[in-house]
């Protein structure tokens, strides 16, 4: 373990030493309202973590929710190419206005912002901090009831900045099936706990394929931990979500709007009773 340097607002340690201070969130635009703020997170990258945020927000407004995604993967934006999303977001002297969406949610990505959405995003970790802060305090968010923010992957600067600077009023965890997976996703876990923000579901996504000749479900990537993870920790929605070819295509054409999945509704029940 490093020497502490005294930089608490740099570190999500609750060790002895640490200086008494209190952690100022970042304040909202004066133009903006929202009322819930969800992150959804995982321990690891390539498990379904921006799909989840996609079908979250997809299936809340389909409810008569006002949604929209703040999109703080800032290095792997892939929020916009789900929704067919590839005009720019644009600013005045009164602020930054998000895309929305063919259904009404509303979407702020760098990929929005920058010339070519093939670019890569070649910046230190404060410079991506300060972007997804300024999402949050320059964005206007119109009439908000549930934003979901999706998190990088992991437990770092992005995932610590959010927990520090944004109101965030739970957490969906996004695991795989595999062994490894779902030790990585437990700091995860255990992060958000240590962070005194309540997980409010889990889901593991590509947990298993149904043969569409058969129905027989075949676990492909492992047997299912998420029973096991979500009983150790007190979490109280669970959902699993199968391999489906046609969600892959949905994302890739642009179409998540139209997806159906009846396996988030756990989730989605867990939302709306914060």
């Amino acid at each position: 373990m490093s020497e502490c340097n005294h930089d608490c607002g740099s570190c999500g340690a609750d060790c002895g030493s640490r200086e008494e201070q209190e952690i100022q969130k970042e304040q909202l635009h004066p133009m903006s309202s929202v009322k819930k703020v969800i992150a959804v997170m995982s321990g690891k990258g390539g498990v379904g973590k921006s799909l989840v945020t996609s079908l979250l927000a997809v299936l809340s407004n389909r409810g008569g929710s006002r949604t929209a995604i703040l999109d703080a993967d800032i290095t792997g934006p892939s929020i916009p190419k789900s929704f067919g999303l590839h005009e720019k977001a644009f600013g005045s002297e009164v602020g930054i206005f998000p895309v929305v969406s063919k259904e009404g949610i509303e979407v702020m990505s760098l990929n929005l912002l920058v010339d070519d959405e093939t670019d890569p995003v070649i910046w230190r970790g404060p410079v991506i901090s300060g972007t997804v802060t300024q999402f949050w305090t320059e964005v206007v968010w119109d009439g908000i009831d549930y934003m979901f923010v999706d998190m990088p992957p992991g437990t770092g600067d992005v995932p610590l900045t959010v927990f520090q600077s944004l109101p965030i009023d739970g957490i969906i965890v996004v695991t795989s099936p595999q062994e490894l997976v779902s030790m990585i996703v437990e700091k995860a876990v255990k992060m958000a706990e240590l962070m005194e923000v309540p997980i409010l579901g889990i889901v593991e996504n590509m947990s298993y394929f149904e043969c569409p000749d058969c129905g027989k479900r075949h676990s492909i990537f492992g047997d299912s931990h998420i029973e096991e993870i979500a009983s150790r920790y007190g979490i109280k929605a669970a959902a699993r979500l199968p391999i489906l070819p046609e969600m892959s295509a949905l994302c890739d054409s642009g179409k998540i709007e139209e997806a159906q999945c009846t396996e988030l509704a756990p989730i989605i029940e867990a939302i709306g009773k914060i």
